[in-house]
């Protein structure tokens, strides 16, 4: 295995528990104590995911998870004691990838990392992976999208379920069956998370076509709707 795994947190008595835990499991970790470092970080260390904590020093987990979205689609977990609903829509908002509360069980955090990375570093299939339609291309052989042409930044999971979407056009999906779907049964989080990353995707593709959309099905879900 051997993944790095880069830990972006000031609490060393985390750091150390999580260091083990990953290291058992035949991760790499490798560990920040301050927002700046974390930025710093992608670029040298290049780690295959991000464990990152919100309350941090010189830039929070808000300012370096933006930052990282800048220039990099690596998949990220947020770690915070703030449990309420709206930190966690912001942070996937954001882009990250799942937000796990504290205290967690370390259990907990190395079945979320092997969940993700199951889905982003898993081997491409025989067959391309890839849809076309009016002003898009989406493939997730590469991960890759292009609207109009020109390649659009897209965290993996957002391509996952555009990609999904697009591939059963005008069929209806609730959330559930998103989740399920696209982000796997052993994922722990709730429909908000389809929400949120359905409003993001509208924000890529809004007025690309006139000849497809990403539809709300109110009281259902969502889908594909070509015309």
């Amino acid at each position: 295995m051997n993944e790095k795994i880069l830990i972006v947190d000031d609490d060393a008595n985390i750091c150390e528990l999580l260091r083990l835990y990953l290291s058992k499991e035949g991760f790499a970790p490798i560990i920040v104590n301050d927002g700046v470092s974390a930025v710093e970080s992608i670029d040298t260390v290049k780690p295959s995911l991000v464990l990152l904590d919100i309350m941090l020093p010189k830039l929070d987990g808000w300012q370096v998870c933006r930052k990282i979205r800048q220039s990099s689609d690596v998949p990220i977990i947020m770690m915070s004691a703030k449990g309420e609903t709206f930190d966690k829509i912001l942070g996937l908002e954001l882009g990250a990838d799942d937000y796990i509360v504290k205290p967690f069980d370390s259990k907990e955090v190395v079945a979320r990392i092997k969940a993700v990375l199951r889905r982003t570093l898993a081997p491409a299939a025989e067959t391309p992976k890839e849809v076309s339609f009016d002003n898009l291309f989406v493939s997730i052989t590469n991960y890759e999208m292009k609207v109009k042409g020109v390649h659009v930044d897209a965290p993996p999971k957002e391509l996952e379920l555009l990609f999904h979407l697009a591939s059963n056009p005008n069929r209806v999906f609730t959330r559930d069956q998103l989740l399920d779907e696209v982000w796997g049964f052993d994922y722990y989080g709730d429909s908000r998370t389809v929400d949120v990353h359905i409003k993001r995707l509208r924000e890529k593709l809004e007025g690309v076509s006139d000849k497809w959309e990403l539809r709300t099905v109110w009281s259902v879900g969502y889908k594909f709707e070509t015309k």
